[in-house]
């Protein structure tokens, strides 16, 4: 039998760029969820808080229904290290702040839209993440 996890991915790849192709044409901007969410914490994005709630909501909540619903012995082979996720969590929402955007901005709406700034962006992030990875699992061993 062929492993069919491939699916997975794949209709979450749909979801995420049929979300962004949404958003950009109802809001005429980018979905990207670090600047969503930068908005909120520097208050130049208050004047349209509530659609920055909802977005965020919605990011956190519909997984979380749909794998209570769909996955309940779901596995998510996250470290049961604290302090390094907590430590992950911290550098890359500071990335995400000196690179003008995270993933969704750059990767999903950047690209799409042939933005080298975007473009520049997603190949630094992939480094970024492949060295991160070298150096934390396979040197360090702690994740």
């Amino acid at each position: 039998m062929i492993e069919q996890d491939w699916i997975w991915g794949f209709a979450g790849g749909l979801m995420i760029g049929g979300a962004a192709a949404l958003f950009l044409l109802v809001n005429g901007r980018i979905m990207g969820a670090s600047g969503i969410l930068g908005g909120l914490v520097d208050r130049s994005g208050w004047g349209n808080a509530a659609e920055r709630l909802a977005f965020l909501a919605g990011l956190v909540l519909v997984p979380g229904a749909l794998a209570l619903a769909l996955w309940p012995g779901v596995s998510t082979h996250i470290t049961p290290n604290m302090a390094a996720v907590v430590a992950a969590g911290l550098l890359v929402g500071i990335g995400t702040r000196l690179a003008n955007g995270c993933t969704s901005g750059h990767g999903v709406c950047g690209i799409s839209r042939l933005s080298l700034r975007g473009i520049v962006a997603t190949v630094f992030y992939l480094l970024a993440g492949g060295l991160s990875v070298v150096l934390f699992k396979h040197l360090l061993g702690v994740i």
